[in-house]
């Protein structure tokens, strides 16, 4: 990645536009701005192959490939084994809906779903509906520093849990959880492993294939693109799934998931902003430009992370919620409390100067539910994307500094 983060910076309008030049976007992880690269791409489609899929003609012709190449780009950005194994959606959570009632299908009462007091309520929700099916659902605990309690994971699965479903890294307090020993416990009890990976896929590198994982969704609009749901499935492993379709959609994967017709052009612009993204990197493919891409921005934005943590952390009024800036691996993203103010109070101090923060439970509302923190209005959340400036952190912390209640 360039050293100077202003040549990251340039490509974005709503950063360089004279009349917002001051202010300061910490609200990435509720989706981030967008470069030139995908607006102009989602306007070359509609000026040139706005058409619906599989016809004879050039404009349908030219959507296919439009799909097809935005399939391989994904499937470079996940390293999944293929084009099949990437499916789209209006967003991430109607893909785990379909999931969730399509996997209920092969269970029987009494078998178990484990989900996590952690995560985003889209990772929720779905698996909690089951429970009108007679499926059992528990939950893996939340620690007091907004991480997962792993021996309660080990506790709680057991040979009648069918999936478990987790986050890779938290939207409402930045935890990575640990995906390895997630893949090493549900291998033995041989439970299949559901991914969010909506709030890691703007910071880290993505494997699937290491991972280990059997389904992992993403969505564009979190790492410079258009609002596009995103799924990965195992090879094979959707085609035994019956989601809900009609009987008119193709009936093997990827497709059989996509039910209606897909935003094709938001879908081209998630082809370039996994362009741009890789435009960063160095390599001799697709895939090792993004991995090097996405090592350069983690450890920049971990940089930031940690100067705007201790920044906030030696401020009396504040607590920060969540772990710490240590050894392993943590997300750019802090949340806090400020005594005698509540989020929302301090979130509109700071757009007063012209500083976005967001505010509340951000659909992690079980996580803030076990910190105790919802009747308090939950959190402010600081969010630092890869056109973040050092600059913008100092400001930040020294406006902080002058917040009174």
């Amino acid at each position: 990645m360039p050293s100077s983060s202003f040549q990251f910076r340039e490509h974005f309008p709503s950063l360089t536009n004279p009349i917002y030049h001051d202010h300061i976007y910490l609200d990435g992880p509720g989706g981030t701005q967008v470069p030139n690269q995908v607006i102009d791409e989602i306007g070359h489609y509609y000026k040139n192959f706005n058409a619906n899929t599989h016809g004879f003609f050039r404009s349908s012709i030219e959507t296919d490939a439009v799909m097809n190449e935005a399939r391989s780009k994904v499937a470079a950005f996940l390293n999944a084994e293929g084009n099949h194994c990437v499916s789209f959606g209006q967003n991430m959570t109607s893909l785990m809906f379909s999931l969730s009632r399509g996997i209920a299908r092969t269970l029987e009462p009494g078998d178990e779903i484990l989900i996590t007091q952690l995560d985003h309520e889209s990772n929720r929700g779905p698996w909690l509906k089951l429970r009108e099916w007679g499926i059992e659902v528990r939950e893996i605990k939340l620690t007091e520093n907004g991480t997962l309690d792993y021996k309660d994971f080990e506790e709680k699965i057991n040979e009648r849990t069918r999936v478990v479903a987790m986050g890779c890294a938290s939207n409402a307090f930045g935890t990575v959880n640990d995906i390895a020993f997630a893949r090493k416990i549900t291998y033995q009890y041989g439970s299949l492993l559901v991914l969010d990976a909506v709030h890691y896929a703007p910071h880290f590198s993505i494997d699937v294939q290491a991972m280990g994982c059997d389904f992992l969704f993403c969505s564009a609009y979190k790492f410079y693109g258009p609002h596009v749901g995103i799924m990965y499935a195992k090879p094979d492993l959707l085609n035994r799934i019956p989601v809900d379709n009609l009987r008119t959609q193709d009936q093997i994967a990827p497709y059989k998931i996509e039910t209606g017709t897909l935003n094709h052009a938001a879908i081209a612009g998630t082809s370039a902003a996994i362009d741009f993204i890789a435009s960063y990197g160095n390599g001799k493919n697709l895939r090792e430009q993004l991995v090097d891409s996405m090592v350069k921005i983690g450890k920049r934005e971990r940089i930031l992370g940690e100067k705007l943590y201790n920044g906030l952390q030696s401020i009396k009024q504040v607590n920060i919620v969540g772990p710490a800036f240590g050894k392993g691996l943590r997300a750019p993203t802090i949340s806090l409390t400020f005594e005698g103010l509540r989020p929302e109070q301090l979130c509109k101090k700071l757009a007063d100067r012209n500083i976005y923060v967001w505010d509340g439970h951000f659909y992690a509302i079980r996580a803030i539910e076990c910190m105790g923190l919802f009747e308090k209005g939950g959190v402010s959340r600081f969010g630092i994307s890869a056109y973040t400036t050092e600059k913008e952190i100092e400001r930040v912390i020294e406006t902080m500094n002058l917040i009174k209640a």
